[in-house]
C-alpha cells in the first residue's frame, strides 16, 4: 500500500473506517485486509467495501473468524475474499 498521502479522499476514508470499528478484533481482521488491499480494489469493489462498513462489529467478527456463517443477504465477492483471507494461519496480526 502506498503512503496515506497518496490516497483520494475515499480511499482514505475506508481506511480510517476499516481500522477504527469500535473492537479490537474486527480492527486486526477487517483493517488489516483493507490495509493490504485497499490501493488494488476497483470501483465496484470500494462500493462493495463501503456497505461491507456499514455491517454490525458482532456479525463482521463472527463472519470472519469463522464462528457463524454469512447470511445470504449479506455475502458478496469482497466479504468471501476477506473471510478466505482470515481463514489462512497468522491473519488478522498486527503488521
Amino acid at each position: 500500500m502506498t503512503a496515506d498521502d497518496d490516497l483520494t479522499p475515499r480511499h482514505r476514508r475506508l481506511l480510517f473506517r476499516a481500522l477504527h470499528r469500535g473492537t479490537k478484533e474486527c480492527d486486526l481482521m477487517l483493517g488489516g485486509f483493507v490495509r493490504r488491499h485497499l490501493a488494488a480494489l476497483s470501483p465496484p469493489e470500494l462500493d462493495e467495501l463501503e456497505a461491507i462498513l456499514e455491517m454490525p462489529d458482532v456479525d463482521l467478527t463472527d463472519w470472519l473468524s469463522g464462528r457463524r456463517p454469512i447470511p445470504e443477504e449479506a455475502q458478496g465477492p469482497l466479504l468471501a475474499r476477506i473471510v478466505a483471507e482470515m481463514a489462512r494461519p497468522g491473519a488478522g496480526r498486527a503488521p
